[in-house]
């Protein structure tokens, strides 16, 4: 799977599952639930004890979903993740080595950021997509700001954003959130209504497929 299809996968649904556990076993469990309930793209912190073992069961098991990897902090657990499977990395802060590991590989990056210039700078570095965090502490409005300065910045709030708030992140101009323990909790009625709720808040042009 190619970058771009990755980044088109995740604009199509809209949100991104983000899954953190005490174990491997755990996390594998919790990441094939959210896909099994219909999220397909999901994202296993390294935070979690075991997280690569865990990306290279949920890849195995679920090989048409788009699994990658969170809280990239450097360019080694980069090649790791990509070695075990993962299709995209998810950074709570921006590194370029961290880009250029990501892009050797082939999988798509979201650095995190938390201003305008930290977007550009990303931007400028090749990111695929930037992650805005901590989501809470900016506003739909804040994200409709800085769109109107950037508005080539595909940005994916995360941190804070839950099953209410999703739809005015995606009005404000998100291309997709990123959300976690909810959608883990939660069964296949719950994600298919968020999804839904999702689809329904871009305007009309912005809608993928």
């Amino acid at each position: 799977m190619y970058r771009w299809q990755v980044m088109e996968r995740l604009a199509r649904r809209g949100v991104m599952g983000i899954v953190r556990a005490s174990n491997a076993q755990a996390a594998e469990k919790a990441a094939l639930q959210v896909v099994d309930n219909g999220l397909d793209v999901v994202e296993i912190s390294l935070t979690t004890p075991g997280a690569l073992t865990a990306i290279t069961q949920v890849v195995a098991a679920r090989p048409d979903a788009v699994i990658g990897a969170g809280t990239v902090l450097d360019e080694a657990s980069a090649r790791l993740a990509a070695l075990a499977g993962a299709r995209f990395l998810v950074c709570p802060s921006l590194h370029p080595a961290v880009l250029a590991c990501g892009h050797r590989y082939g999988l798509a990056v979201l650095p995190g950021v938390a201003s305008a210039t930290e977007i550009v700078t990303a931007l400028e570095a090749g990111a695929d997509a930037v992650k805005l965090f901590p989501a809470r502490a900016f506003t739909p409005g804040v994200l409709r700001d800085l769109l109107q300065a950037l508005p080539q910045a595909p940005i994916v709030p995360t941190g804070g954003v839950d099953a209410a708030s999703a739809p005015e992140w995606v009005a404000a101009g998100a291309i997709a959130v990123g959300m976690g323990g909810a959608l883990a909790s939660g069964g296949a009625e719950t994600v298919c209504d968020l999804l839904e709720s999702v689809a329904d808040a871009r305007l009309p042009s912005e809608r993928v497929g």
